[in-house]
């Protein structure tokens, strides 16, 4: 394997990571799933306040 191929190969995954972490965070702004991830996790500390 010469440089050009191994450059490309760690390009290429970096690309598609970062091209995954982008769609990912579109499609849970777009459903709304990160505030009701918030709200879950503000509310089991709220619970676990409570039993304490």
């Amino acid at each position: 394997m010469n440089a050009n191929q191994i450059i490309n190969m760690v390009i290429r995954q970096v690309m598609r990571r970062l091209v995954n972490k982008g769609v990912d965070a579109g499609f849970e702004k777009m459903t709304g799933s990160a505030k009701n991830g918030r709200r879950a996790r503000k509310a089991a500390r709220t619970v676990q306040r409570l039993n304490r």
